[in-house]
């Protein structure tokens, strides 16, 4: 992270933020929180229709919404707009469905986040998948494992690759860290990351994990390119993480 961005992003804008309302980061608009009310309703657009998509497979995967419209937006600004507040609604809506489905269930399971490369983690200032693992635990109470695992081979975007292409990519890719190597498996694990396609990052990161003695039990996402597989009414526990959400 660079100085100047350090100083507005620690002092500045929290500073000014005392006096003014922030703008949304969608639109421009006067906030009370991170998004503008319209920017909001806009995003939850994007959710799948049952609350949460649950992609079947060896390790299920729950995921929020479609990787669209203003979600991708979001994601977007999140990232590349040095927008990290974004991630705390959007890990709270996330929290929010994972605690109405089925996965919710699974006992003794702590949550681990996919891993930047600490070059790209130092330009941007933050990794994205740490900042919503902290607020979905923030939420749902569960315990973070921030530094088990460790990305030791920078990889290029994927978006623009073949699934062949993705995978070679990615292989070798994670490290477990010499803290948590020898850690006896005595729980299991959900990984998040922001946005779930191929899979083949956190296959990737599952098999390492599992040649240390760890399970992985599920994987969490804000948005997936996949589409939707069923379609089910809107679960009745579903607004209770975004209601406390909009109190804080």
């Amino acid at each position: 992270m660079t100085i100047i961005k350090f100083i507005w992003r620690k002092i500045l804008r929290p500073f000014l933020n005392i006096f003014l309302k922030p703008n949304c980061p969608l639109c421009q608009r006067s906030a009370d929180r991170e998004f503008c009310q319209y920017c909001e309703k806009q995003v939850w657009h994007c959710q799948f229709p049952n609350g949460g998509e649950i992609f079947s497979g060896e390790v299920p995967v729950f995921v929020w919404g479609q990787y669209k419209d203003s979600l991708k937006r979001a994601i977007a600004a999140m990232k590349y707009e040095d927008h990290p507040q974004i991630a705390k609604p959007l890990a709270y809506w996330l929290a929010d469905g994972w605690l109405a489905s089925p996965m919710a269930t699974l006992d003794k399971v702590v949550v681990i986040p996919i891993p930047m490369h600490k070059r790209k983690q130092r330009e941007r200032g933050f990794n994205q998948a740490e900042l919503l693992a902290n607020s979905f635990c923030e939420a749902t109470g569960l315990q973070i494992w921030r530094n088990a695992l460790a990305r030791k081979k920078e990889t290029r975007a994927l978006y623009s690759l073949s699934f062949a292409e993705r995978l070679e990519m990615v292989q070798d890719a994670f490290v477990v860290r010499k803290d948590f190597r020898n850690r006896p498996p005595c729980t299991s694990v959900l990984l998040v990351d922001d946005i779930y396609t191929t899979g083949a990052t956190v296959n990737s990161a599952i098999e390492v994990l599992g040649k240390a003695g760890i399970k992985v039990v599920g994987v969490l996402a804000i948005a997936t390119t996949k589409k939707p597989t069923r379609s089910k009414p809107q679960l009745k526990s579903q607004k209770v993480v975004r209601k406390s959400y909009s109190q804080k």
